[in-house]
């Protein structure tokens, strides 16, 4: 909605702008430019250099701040100011150092206020400086209302920021380098502005390049559009006048240098986003782990635990069991249902079966009926933790293979796969969807796989105790991303597979979609 209301902003202040442009003249100062490749990269360094001074200026300030943090985050604030209206960009200075460096928010706002702050009193020091007629008389006295307004905020800042370093070691006071580092800036952004005018035909002398990027700028103060569209241009049109300039070349060359700042802010403002790491908006990828080495011997008394979650599954269930092996490897295997609720008759026709059921009360989701039964797995110090769903698409007799890698010493954590395997039926449209989301898993967790929704897993004792799974809906992806990313052993078996004859399966792409993508991105940004 807000961006919406820039763009809404921007049009009504091109609208106003946009008609008394001489065209010709425009084309003509575009080509100088053009002409003057070495021209138009000095001035954009220029430019950069003043938010490097910046940059450098809160690192006085917050000494444990990296450089390279602090840069981003103006730069991120820059280029939203160009997209949002009424300079809302501030706040994510903020929110930048806050999330991707721990900076505490009391520190980071403070500090942000008070360079601010300065930022705008170096621009009317340096315009009272060079000139200070032109620029009493340009600001006017709604400028100078809102100038106070900038001292009162740079001495509650002071003060605010004084006792936030009386209390904190990494809060500094800004000295004299550091204010005057703000107004070095201002003079580096100048030099834009002056080279823009030598395209347009306006030879400006340095103190008049000066005088006119700090009125344009004050004048900001009051911005409405994104980037302070309309307000920067009339502003620096109304300073170019003053000192005997053409409008109509004036208007021209204070486009220029907007268009030209504007480019900046914005590319820059988007990879700083990304960079340095860690990116504002997180990680979508895990971090390259080193494996765990190999768990201790395994009891020879221990079980394989095997459980099925099973939601409405009373057609099904029973076949299940009675497909399930008692013995594999020597083990006893003990089978639990763990039932999610169901409405029918699941928990019946599992007990007449002979399987222990374990009873969720309420339908919770098949994340959280996982989470109970690995809990059930370490609980009764399981040599591994297996669950197939309970619908038949999985085969039960099938658990020897599954839970081989584990009892070997091979692998933490199995996936039955099975596109390695036989697939006796499977629709077009999920086992399109199946290959879709798994390559997205296997890109996420830098690994090979090759069925990331497989339902028939096994997990060592110690993987099963690890194991998080932060959501209910839905297991597959965090389960999978939360064991590599802690280092556990990874490994792929071959699995037959049918698809269900009985009953309906849970899974609708929207909702699924909805819920595991959140979770996907919580998991990778967990750390």
């Amino acid at each position: 909605m807000v961006i919406f209301v820039g763009i809404i902003v921007g049009l009504v202040a091109a609208f106003i702008v946009v008609p008394s442009v001489d065209g010709s003249a425009l084309r003509e100062a575009a080509q100088q430019a053009a002409d003057q490749p070495a021209g138009v990269i000095g001035a954009l360094a220029a430019f950069g250099i003043a938010f490097v001074l910046r940059a450098i200026a809160w690192q006085r300030v917050l000494p444990e701040l990296p450089f390279g943090q602090a840069l981003a985050a103006i730069h991120l604030s820059l280029g939203a100011n160009h997209v949002l209206p009424f300079r809302l960009g501030e706040p994510l200075r903020v929110i930048s150092v806050v999330r991707r460096h721990r900076v505490g928010i009391e520190a980071a706002t403070v500090s942000t206020i008070t360079l601010r702050s300065a930022d705008m009193l170096a621009v009317v020091g340096l315009g009272v400086l060079v000139a200070p007629t032109a620029f009493f008389g340009l600001v006017g006295i709604a400028g100078w209302l809102l100038l106070g307004l900038v001292v009162v905020a740079a001495f509650v800042g002071w003060r605010w920021l004084s006792k936030v370093a009386q209390r904190r070691a990494d809060v500094v006071r800004p000295g004299a380098i550091a204010l005057s580092l703000s107004a070095v800036a201002w003079i580096a952004e100048s030099i834009l502005v002056r080279q823009v005018a030598t395209w347009v035909g306006i030879n400006l002398s340095w103190s008049e390049a000066i005088l006119v990027t700090t009125v344009a700028v004050a004048a900001q103060i009051a911005a409405i559009a994104p980037g302070g569209f309309g307000t920067y241009e009339a502003a620096a049109v109304a300073a170019y006048v003053v000192l005997g300039y053409d409008a109509e070349s004036a208007l021209i060359a204070a486009l220029g240098a907007h268009a030209l700042k504007t480019a900046y802010s914005l590319l820059v403002g988007v990879i700083a986003a990304f960079a340095p790491a860690p990116s504002l908006i997180g990680r979508f990828r895990l971090n390259k782990t080193e494996q765990k080495l190999a768990a201790g011997a395994i009891s020879p008394e221990a079980p394989v635990v095997l459980f099925m979650p099973a939601y409405n599954e009373e057609e099904a269930v029973s076949g299940c069991i009675d497909r399930v092996p008692e013995q594999v490897h020597g083990r006893r295997v003990e089978l639990v249902i763990v039932d999610d609720g169901s409405a029918d008759e699941t928990v019946r026709c599992a007990e007449e079966s002979g399987a222990e059921v374990v009873q969720l009360g309420e339908n919770q989701g098949l994340g959280a009926a996982v989470r109970i039964g690995l809990q059930i797995g370490v609980e009764r110090k399981a040599a591994a933790v297996v669950f197939c769903d309970a619908d038949g698409e999985y085969p039960p007799e099938e658990l020897a293979n599954v839970v081989a890698p584990i009892l070997d010493g091979d692998a933490d954590y199995v996936i039955g796969s099975r596109f390695l395997g036989r697939i006796d039926h499977m629709r077009p449209h999920r086992r399109f969807g199946n290959h879709v989301l798994t390559r997205a898993l296997q890109l996420v967790a830098r690994r090979r796989i090759t069925d990331g929704q497989s339902g028939y897993r096994a997990l060592s004792f110690e993987a099963a105790r690890s194991a998080e799974i932060i959501h209910d809906f839905n297991y597959a992806q965090v389960l999978t991303l939360d064991l590599l990313a802690k280092g556990f052993r990874y490994q792929e078996v071959p699995i037959s597979y049918h698809f269900r004859t009985t009953g309906e399966s849970f899974i609708k792409l929207g909702r699924y979609l909805r819920n595991v993508v959140p979770a996907v991105y919580r998991e990778i940004n967990a750390a």
